[in-house]
Protein backbone atom coordinates (compact mmCIF):
# COMPACT_ATOMS: atom_id res chain seq x y z
CA UNK A 1 0.00 0.00 0.00
CA UNK A 2 2.81 2.47 0.79
CA UNK A 3 4.48 3.94 -2.33
CA UNK A 4 6.80 6.47 -0.68
CA UNK A 5 7.23 8.90 2.21
CA UNK A 6 8.77 12.35 1.71
CA UNK A 7 10.78 14.09 4.44
CA UNK A 8 11.44 17.80 3.98
CA UNK A 9 14.93 19.22 4.31
CA UNK A 10 16.34 22.71 4.69
CA UNK A 11 19.79 21.47 3.67
CA UNK A 12 19.36 18.88 0.94
CA UNK A 13 23.11 18.52 0.44
CA UNK A 14 23.62 17.49 4.07
CA UNK A 15 20.50 15.30 4.06
CA UNK A 16 21.55 13.48 0.87
CA UNK A 17 25.04 12.86 2.27
CA UNK A 18 23.45 11.43 5.44
CA UNK A 19 20.90 9.23 3.65
CA UNK A 20 23.39 8.02 1.00
CA UNK A 21 25.50 6.57 3.84
CA UNK A 22 22.77 5.40 6.23
CA UNK A 23 20.49 3.79 3.65
CA UNK A 24 23.42 2.06 1.93
CA UNK A 25 23.75 0.02 5.15
CA UNK A 26 20.38 -1.55 4.36
CA UNK A 27 21.01 -2.07 0.66
CA UNK A 28 19.12 1.01 -0.53
CA UNK A 29 20.37 3.47 -3.11
CA UNK A 30 19.28 6.70 -4.74
CA UNK A 31 16.94 5.94 -7.64
CA UNK A 32 15.80 9.43 -8.62
CA UNK A 33 17.20 12.95 -8.32
CA UNK A 34 15.67 16.01 -9.93
CA UNK A 35 17.70 18.53 -7.93
CA UNK A 36 14.87 19.05 -5.41
CA UNK A 37 13.76 15.53 -4.50
CA UNK A 38 15.94 12.48 -3.93
CA UNK A 39 14.22 9.07 -3.87
CA UNK A 40 15.82 6.06 -2.19
CA UNK A 41 14.81 2.43 -2.41
CA UNK A 42 16.00 -1.14 -2.45
CA UNK A 43 14.58 -1.93 -5.89
CA UNK A 44 12.19 -0.39 -8.42
CA UNK A 45 8.53 -0.92 -7.65
CA UNK A 46 9.11 -1.16 -3.89
CA UNK A 47 8.31 1.53 -1.29
CA UNK A 48 10.72 4.46 -1.29
CA UNK A 49 11.88 7.29 0.96
CA UNK A 50 12.16 10.75 -0.60
CA UNK A 51 14.19 13.65 0.79
CA UNK A 52 14.05 17.23 -0.41
CA UNK A 53 12.94 20.81 -0.09
CA UNK A 54 9.21 21.52 0.20
CA UNK A 55 7.37 22.16 -3.06
CA UNK A 56 6.13 25.53 -1.79
CA UNK A 57 9.77 26.52 -1.09
CA UNK A 58 8.85 27.22 2.52
CA UNK A 59 10.74 26.03 5.56
CA UNK A 60 10.80 22.28 6.09
CA UNK A 61 9.80 21.21 9.59
CA UNK A 62 9.62 17.81 11.25
CA UNK A 63 6.23 16.62 12.42
CA UNK A 64 5.62 15.65 16.01
CA UNK A 65 4.40 12.07 15.83
CA UNK A 66 5.59 11.54 12.25
CA UNK A 67 8.06 8.67 12.02
CA UNK A 68 8.87 6.55 8.98
CA UNK A 69 9.84 2.99 9.91
CA UNK A 70 12.33 1.38 7.54
CA UNK A 71 12.11 -2.41 7.47
CA UNK A 72 15.24 -4.53 7.13
CA UNK A 73 15.74 -8.32 6.88
CA UNK A 74 17.51 -8.96 10.20
CA UNK A 75 18.58 -7.57 13.58
CA UNK A 76 22.19 -7.19 12.45
CA UNK A 77 21.08 -4.75 9.77
CA UNK A 78 19.09 -2.77 12.34
CA UNK A 79 22.25 -2.53 14.47
CA UNK A 80 24.42 -1.56 11.48
CA UNK A 81 22.05 1.13 10.15
CA UNK A 82 21.56 2.61 13.63
CA UNK A 83 25.35 2.62 14.25
CA UNK A 84 26.00 4.40 10.93
CA UNK A 85 23.41 7.08 11.75
CA UNK A 86 24.95 7.67 15.19
CA UNK A 87 28.46 7.71 13.66
CA UNK A 88 27.26 10.48 11.31
CA UNK A 89 26.07 12.56 14.28
CA UNK A 90 22.41 11.55 14.46
CA UNK A 91 20.88 11.93 17.93
CA UNK A 92 19.65 8.65 19.36
CA UNK A 93 15.95 8.27 20.13
CA UNK A 94 16.36 4.70 21.40
CA UNK A 95 19.10 2.12 20.95
CA UNK A 96 18.28 -1.05 19.00
CA UNK A 97 16.40 -3.61 21.03
CA UNK A 98 13.41 -5.88 21.22
CA UNK A 99 10.30 -3.82 21.91
CA UNK A 100 7.99 -6.86 21.73
CA UNK A 101 8.56 -10.47 20.65
CA UNK A 102 7.99 -9.69 16.97
CA UNK A 103 9.65 -6.25 16.77
CA UNK A 104 13.32 -5.26 17.02
CA UNK A 105 14.08 -1.62 16.31
CA UNK A 106 16.36 1.37 16.79
CA UNK A 107 15.48 5.06 16.56
CA UNK A 108 17.41 8.19 15.59
CA UNK A 109 16.91 11.71 14.22
CA UNK A 110 18.12 12.76 10.78
CA UNK A 111 19.94 16.09 10.10
CA UNK A 112 16.58 17.91 9.84
CA UNK A 113 15.23 16.42 13.09
CA UNK A 114 12.93 13.79 11.55
CA UNK A 115 12.56 10.74 13.79
CA UNK A 116 13.43 7.54 11.92
CA UNK A 117 12.93 3.94 13.00
CA UNK A 118 14.85 1.06 11.47
CA UNK A 119 13.29 -2.27 12.33
CA UNK A 120 13.01 -6.01 11.82
CA UNK A 121 9.43 -7.27 12.00
CA UNK A 122 8.59 -10.86 12.81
Amino acid sequence: MLAYVTLGSNNSEKAVEFYDAVLAEMGAKRFFDNGRLYFYGVEPGQPMLAIGGPYDEGTATNGNGVMPALGVPDRETVDRVYAKAIELGAPSEGEPGERMPTFYGGYFRDPDGHKICVCKLG
